[in-house]
């Protein structure tokens, strides 16, 4: 049971821990060894070092020589926990393949963490990391998965684990993804954890590559294509994690940190791509506006979305279904057909509530999929589309991707913004003081005046409130008597 391990650095980390990377909105209880729906235990898969527990699930009439993805839960979360809300279960039955669920409980760690900040835990042929090994290999045996097609992914703490097993077993996983967690051995004690969590080292791109290759088979050089998925606002684990995560996996692919192209998703997220020199993404980084520390799920029944929400699976994004198109578990191959991104795409024109886009035809394609901040808005067998419907005086995202005979759509291009004509009014209610700290008003001599108008609005304090709508960039008019724009936006 690895006693052990329980050292006086664990029991610190436990205490910590519960409420920071086995997160802050109280523990979740670890579910029922029963497994969940379809999910299913297995047993005596090898000789177990790390005293893990293996659950696996298959659709029905899965063919030999179809995928595999291992997941790994964060902490205070169970296999079981995992299955139903991450959203891949959907994804297994969607594009046929087989998922494993590994499991650690508190005899090793009181706070059901993987121990990725383990050395003996954490490394080729030790610990947790070869039970997870084992795990695959039964997996492969049972299901008869192909081999070169095998992928991991993990949150939190089980994304530490997930980046150390890519550079442990660069030969066994083809791909992975990194959910809210830390770049490939960036601890190998409890303090450096806490480091690499809240402020990990600002390794050169060469250093971070070199903790992968130091800990890959010698002359290894064929790498996993790595997806890195964080969310802006997140506390726990630090969004500059994401960045090294980044410098180290372009690095040990040797190509830059300069990004191929961009795109916006929904859920407020930018994807942020890096190919390889064949042109096929070697690395992503899906950056989630807003989001706390958690997996990114989007609940509903549309091809895009999964997931169910609850503790640490944040309603923004389906994170499932991009990683799985990265991989190419849609059978598209990594993320994209294999039609090259448009280029030349550019604004040629906008009014109030249109934008005109054009771009450069690319040889092969019999349509184009215009997609405007990440969602497809239209089609065209043109070179030239017009986007309507639009806000006055708003700024919009757009992509262009050109669709095959196949129907599979290429790389996006790189992105333009445009912005329609005209102003939208809006009104604002507040008091004098927060009127104006936010920009809407300033004062003099103790009292506050209109930005633009220079209207007079009293003392400048918190107790005298105004409602004040805006007319023109830059210009406030008091409106007490009835905003014409409508409803106050504000009421602070």
């Amino acid at each position: 049971m690895k006693g052990g391990r329980r050292i006086a650095g664990i029991r610190r980390w436990v205490t910590a821990v519960a409420g920071t990377l086995a997160l802050t909105g109280g523990l979740l209880a670890l579910g029922p060894q029963a497994s969940a729906a379809g999910l299913t235990e297995v047993t005596g898969f090898g000789s177990n070092p790390g005293n893990l527990s293996m659950y696996a699930y298959a659709p029905a009439g899965l063919p030999s020589g179809a995928p595999l993805v291992v997941a790994l839960h964060g902490c205070t979360q169970s296999a079981s926990d995992y299955y139903a809300h991450s959203g891949w279960p959907k994804f297994a039955d969607r594009y046929g393949f087989a998922l494993v669920l590994p499991q650690t409980s508190s005899a090793n760690n009181a706070n059901s963490c993987f121990n990725w900040f383990e050395p003996g835990d954490s490394s080729r042929g030790r610990g947790e990391a070869l039970s997870i090994r084992q795990m695959v290999d039964r997996a492969v045996s049972q299901y008869g998965s192909d081999t070169r097609r095998i992928y991991v992914t993990g949150l939190s703490a089980g994304g530490g684990m997930t980046a150390n097993l890519l550079a442990a077993y660069p030969d066994v996983f083809a791909g992975g993804a990194v959910d809210s967690g830390l770049p490939a051995y960036c601890a190998n004690t409890v303090s450096a954890a806490y480091t690499c969590m809240y402020s990990p080292p600002d390794r050169t791109p060469a250093q971070w590559g070199d903790l992968v290759r130091s800990a890959a088979p010698a002359g290894t050089t064929s790498w996993p294509r790595v997806a890195v998925w964080q969310g802006s606002a997140d506390t726990t684990v630090r969004p500059a994690n994401a960045t090294e995560l980044r410098d180290q996996w372009t690095d040990v692919w040797g190509i830059g940190q300069t990004p191929s192209h961009t795109e916006e998703l929904g859920g407020g997220t930018t994807r942020t791509v890096y190919d390889d020199a064949s042109g096929r993404p070697a690395v992503e980084v899906y950056s989630v506006s807003g989001m706390a520390h958690g997996l990114a799920v989007d609940p509903g029944s549309g091809p895009e979305q999964c997931g169910t929400t609850g503790t640490y699976y944040l309603d923004t994004v389906c994170s499932s279904y991009h990683t799985a198109r990265f991989w190419g578990l849609d059978g598209g191959g990594p993320d994209t057909g294999a039609l090259p991104a448009p280029t030349g795409l550019t604004v040629t024109g906008t009014t109030d509530t249109t934008v005109a886009l054009s771009w450069d035809a690319v040889p092969g394609a019999v349509s184009y999929t215009v997609r405007r901040g990440g969602t497809a808005v239209g089609t065209t067998t043109s070179t030239a589309y017009t986007d309507t419907g639009l806000s006055t005086g708003t700024a919009y995202g757009y992509t262009v991707a050109a669709v095959d005979r196949a129907g599979a759509a290429g790389a996006a291009s790189a992105p333009v913004t445009a912005t329609t004509t005209g102003f939208t009014p809006t009104c604002h209610t507040a008091s004098n003081y927060d009127h104006t700290t936010a920009g809407r008003a300033h004062q003099s001599g103790g009292y506050t005046f209109a930005n633009g108008s220079d209207e007079p609005m009293g003392l400048w304090n918190t107790f005298t409130v105004h409602t004040l709508e805006q007319t023109a960039p830059g210009h406030y008019v008091v409106a007490d008597s009835g905003c014409p724009a409508g409803p106050p936006l504000t009421a602070r």
